[in-house]
């Protein structure tokens, strides 16, 4: 099994709690709201939330996928922290075994934030995968937390 790890970093002018709330604990009810075509709908299999937790995610239309289901590793609430790996679906294809990411939002001193997002993708055998792969997952990272980010400044209340 290989691994493949890439780090991408996304200032926010929104506090860090606010954006944890809503990038972790409100997403599953959150961005298929703002963000339909991407996500149709998140349904928890089992759990409530917390480490143990199983999700299916089902894309939207405008989506190349159907559907995957992720797993809640870690969360903690007070240090900003998720840890979440996608385990079945078929994003991960035939050369990749799971992915897990980990979030952290951290609050910076002009009362934004920074979200720190850690993506480790385990291949199965020496499957490597192609740098246009990878700049896609950045870019949909990028596309959902700043629709996310929008979302919040618009609805300051939310």
């Amino acid at each position: 099994m290989g691994v493949i790890t890439y780090d991408i970093e996304i200032p926010s002018s929104i506090p860090a709690a606010k954006m944890f709330k809503a990038m972790v604990l409100d997403a599953h009810t959150l961005i298929p709201k703002i963000m339909p075509q991407a996500i149709k709908n998140v349904e928890i299999l089992e759990g409530d939330g917390g480490v143990g937790t199983v999700k299916v995610i089902h894309f939207g239309e405008g989506s190349q996928y159907k559907s995957v289901k992720h797993r809640v590793d870690a969360i903690d609430k007070e240090n900003l922290t998720h840890t979440y790996s996608i385990i079945e679906g078929d994003a991960l294809s035939d050369s990749i075994e799971s992915i897990t990411y980990h979030i952290k939002i951290v609050p910076t001193e002009d009362g934004g934030s920074i979200c720190k997002n850690r993506s480790i993708y385990s291949t199965k055998g020496d499957v490597e995968i192609k740098e246009d792969k990878i700049k896609e997952g950045k870019e949909k990272a990028m596309t959902m937390f700043k629709a996310i980010e929008a979302y919040l400044q618009a609805n300051p209340d939310a």
